[in-house]
């Protein structure tokens, strides 16, 4: 049992060192440091990390505003769609005509 648990404590040490020599471990204390030290805790504390930590992007309510636009567009653009194939049988039927 042994020979098993120490190759896993292995590969999580040799991880370990990896995420403290690329600066990932100091990078995530000071944000969480950062959290800790709000005077007003934020709603969403991961959200709070990644901006802490430079990740660009919109938040969650923005998604959502986003997702909400992209719905609204779509169903514009079948509209459309659907329109345009009207438009093009009544100009077929004028065109036929002359």
């Amino acid at each position: 049992m042994t020979s098993t648990y120490r190759p896993n404590e292995s590969k999580r040490e040799e991880f370990r060192r990896y995420l403290e020599k690329g600066g990932v471990v100091d990078a995530i204390t000071r944000a969480l440091v950062a959290l800790y030290e709000e005077a007003e805790k934020p709603n969403n504390a991961a959200e709070f990390v990644r901006r802490f930590m430079g990740a660009t992007g919109p938040d969650t309510a923005e998604m959502e505003t986003i997702k909400n636009e992209l719905m609204v567009t779509r169903e514009k653009y079948e509209e459309l769609l659907r329109e345009n194939e009207t438009l093009k049988e009544k100009l077929q039927k004028y065109e036929g005509g002359q």
